[in-house]
């Protein structure tokens, strides 16, 4: 696939629209299911370039809005134990670039939690380009991705008496994204 192929591509600066995306994730809780939550505030800025691969990526996501339906728990995650969002409000993502993998793409860039900064790849599904009812364009993707807690400091040990952890090292993280092409 190339970018010529890409019905309705435009080239421009979007706006990430936060009532229309979502990012959220996943962890296995207590080895035996998992608990899942997402980030009500988040911002970004997609740039397509003149081929899709030359497009690039910025994203801060409020790490202090995470929710995981439970108040108690989010309170325990926001504390010095996991994201220690006092000192650490705001993660960010910029993207370092993007490959064709097959019908999809590869998303590389680097992710900061903490103050860590790391490099991640993220599965790429391009949902398409095209008008919307307001007479903008907007542009859709779909983003996948799993991380390692522990790679971002986020390395509390709570182990279970009969072996395992209570919450898992790996991560889950989707995102679901919709863009607003900026006006000219």
């Amino acid at each position: 696939m190339t970018t010529t192929q890409i019905p309705g591509y435009v080239v421009g600066t979007w706006d990430i629209d936060l009532s229309h995306s979502d990012i959220s994730f996943s962890v296995r809780h207590m080895m035996v299911s998992k608990v899942r939550g997402r980030f009500a505030n988040f911002s970004g800025e997609i740039v397509t370039g003149e081929t899709f691969e030359s497009s690039s990526v910025t994203a801060k996501i409020d790490a202090t809005s995470i929710d995981t339906n439970s108040e108690q728990r989010d309170g325990h995650i926001k504390s010095a134990d996991f994201f220690e969002v006092e000192t650490h409000p705001e993660w960010t993502f910029v993207s370092t670039g993007i490959e064709a993998d097959g019908a999809d793409y590869k998303l590389h860039g680097d992710l900061t939690i903490k103050g860590v900064t790391k490099p991640v790849s993220l599965n790429l599904e391009l949902g398409g380009f095209g008008p919307d009812a307001w007479g903008g364009t907007r542009c859709g993707f779909t983003a996948t991705t799993t991380i390692n807690r522990n790679d971002f400091g986020v390395d509390i040990a709570m182990p279970l008496d009969g072996g395992g952890m209570v919450v898992s090292e790996k991560i889950a993280i989707t995102l679901e994204i919709q863009g607003v092409l900026r006006a000219a």
